[in-house]
């Protein structure tokens, strides 16, 4: 077990004095069978703040977590939490940030921006199917160094002639709220806001993989920076908030 999910479970633990459970649930990203319980996780998007330790009203929640770290969901009583984030190893509380955890729901604490201006916000996440057919997409943009962005999705063995973008004018910060959308398998490709892609296109910042996105689901695309300046230009990492039990693609 990783020293992220050995916290994790000792978290669980701590929270819910349900010790004997707590094994068994990390890992997964949505925790069947925990109605009783809110449940919370953390997305470090900051590009340059290092490795980074995460409290709960100064309890460990997780231990030097990295750029791109997605956590499991760990269950929490219905409360008001207070997130903190310190450098790894310190005392050096660089953003805090609070919250309501509801009973029955899912909350992402996402860390963003450079370290010099950290941020913590509290985001509710999607807790129910997408209708039959469709999937349910968030995208958040914490690119700091990438000018305003267009995203599209180009449909397997497709091309993007005549494809309408899923946002548009997209910037560090912007957060488009679940969209649903026809399930089915795509790759993210992100532009230069206005620009008109076609199949022959190069000016694409970021051309991802074909992924399948399923019926009932629902995800969440945040836009980062690359890690390195001496690569620029954007990545994407993908969290999976929902899978409806009967899922399809």
């Amino acid at each position: 077990m990783s020293s992220i999910g050995l916290q994790l479970a000792k978290q669980i633990a701590r929270l819910s004095g349900v010790a004997a459970v707590a094994v068994a649930l990390v890992g997964c990203q949505s925790i069947a069978g925990t109605q009783q319980y809110s449940q919370v996780r953390v997305i470090d998007a900051s590009v340059d703040a290092g490795g980074l330790d995460i409290y709960e009203n100064k309890a460990a929640f997780a231990y030097n977590i990295g750029f791109g770290t997605i956590s499991s969901y760990v269950p929490f009583p219905p409360a008001v939490y207070s997130f903190a984030v310190d450098a790894a190893g310190t005392k050096q509380q660089l953003a805090a940030v609070s919250g309501t955890a509801a009973l029955g729901g899912q909350y992402t604490v996402l860390i963003g921006n450079v370290a010099a201006s950290l941020q913590m916000t509290y985001l509710q996440d999607k807790t129910t199917p997408a209708p039959t057919g469709q999937f349910a997409l968030r995208i958040i943009d914490q690119s700091t160094r990438s000018t305003p962005v267009d995203i599209y999705l180009l449909p397997s063995g497709g091309s993007l002639n005549g494809v309408s973008p899923i946002a548009t004018n997209l910037s560090f910060g912007s957060i488009l709220n679940y969209t649903l959308t026809p399930a089915g398998t795509f790759a993210v490709i992100a532009v230069p806001t206005g620009t008109v892609p076609t199949a022959t296109t190069t000016s694409a910042l970021y051309t991802g993989s074909q992924v399948t996105y399923p019926g009932g689901s629902a995800r969440t695309i945040l836009l980062l920076d690359q890690q390195y300046i001496t690569m620029p230009g954007l990545q994407v990492i993908t969290a999976d908030d929902y899978d409806s039990p009967s899922a399809t693609s």
